[in-house]
Formats: structure tokens, C-alpha cells, sequence
């Protein structure tokens, strides 16, 4: 199970109202100093083949590919605004290690 905050939800669905996707997808990438990297995208269209997992939302689809599910698990997703910066922040209890600038991260 993948978590939202209510921040994180209300930014998701304010983009996927005003551009018309259809939900987000998250996933890992290889990446980094300490091997993988977090990515969040907005989907227009999807097949039910393309992805295995799907956390369901009130207002938006969360697709996860199965590779990436055993990464994710239990992980909460926020929207954070501090001073004139903003983004999503990734709580992941399955964290080993995080590098030092904090763009990556080892399981």
C-alpha cells in the first residue's frame, strides 16, 4: 500500500483535473551515488497490461509496475512548500541508506 497525505492529494488532483490525465505513476530508476531515484509521472492513457499494481484513489488512478512495487511498499508520498521551494517528498520505511544531497536512495 502506497500512502498520500492530504497535501499530495489535492496537488495530484488539481493536475490531473486541469490537464486531463488520468493518474500518476510511480516508480524507481536507476540513479545516483546510492543506486535509485524515486519518479512520479502523469499518465494520460494506460492498459491494465502495463501495470500490476494499482492503488486506487477517489480522484486519480496510482499505477506502479510490479518491479518497482517490492521498492515502494509502504511508502507515503507528500507535498511539501518550504519558502519558494515545493515538491513531493517520499517517506520510505524500506530505506537502507539515502545519499548525502538526497536524490537517491538504497533498499
Amino acid at each position: 500500500m502506497i500512502l498520500f497525505t492530504d497535501a499530495a492529494q489535492n496537488k495530484i488532483q488539481k493536475l490531473v483535473r486541469a490537464k486531463g490525465y488520468a493518474g500518476i505513476r510511480l516508480g524507481v530508476k536507476t540513479t545516483g551515488c546510492s543506486g535509485l531515484a524515486y519518479v512520479l509521472e502523469y499518465v494520460k492513457e494506460y492498459t491494465s497490461e502495463q501495470y500490476v499494481t494499482n492503488y486506487a484513489q477517489p480522484e486519480f488512478v496510482v499505477l506502479v509496475n510490479q518491479k518497482d512495487d517490492i521498492y515502494l511498499k509502504n511508502m507515503t508520498v507528500d507535498y511539501v512548500r518550504q519558502g519558494l521551494n515545493e515538491g513531493f517528498e517520499f517517506s520510505n520505511p524500506n530505506e537502507r541508506d539515502r545519499c548525502g544531497c538526497g536524490e537517491s536512495f538504497r533498499v
